[in-house]
């Protein structure tokens, strides 16, 4: 299996892509950079996780990755108390990340069974 493969992968990356196209005209660009990398890093993180050798390394990109959804999930719900996002977007990015999140975990524990 390839990491292009896992359903997790292919949502978070399509939220990072989401994400650059929702904010490209945003003229605050900390927080649009801030918020792009954390978006970016989650998919990024899964991949380097997932054709990592040791379970090890693996599964500390994973953990990388699941924090990362974390810090998008706190700048979303910023972005939209400052006006920076819409509600209705908001809100459904932040289920998303909640998903992925678990997503995460789920391949973590999968991760971990394999070996026990």
């Amino acid at each position: 299996m390839k990491f292009e493969e896992l359903d997790v992968w292919k949502r978070s990356a399509r939220l990072s892509a989401e994400i650059y196209k929702k904010l490209c005209s945003l003229k605050d660009y900390g927080f649009k950079d801030q918020m792009t990398r954390s978006g970016l890093s989650v998919p990024s993180n899964i991949a380097e996780g997932f054709e990592r050798q040791s379970l090890k390394e693996g599964l500390q990109f994973f953990s990388y990755a699941k924090g990362s959804c974390g810090e998008l999930r706190t700048q979303i719900y910023i972005g939209v108390d400052i006006g920076y996002i819409e509600k209705e977007t908001g809100s459904l990015w932040i289920a998303e990340t909640k998903e992925i999140s678990s997503m995460i975990a789920g391949l973590m524990q999968t991760r971990r069974s394999f070996t026990q």
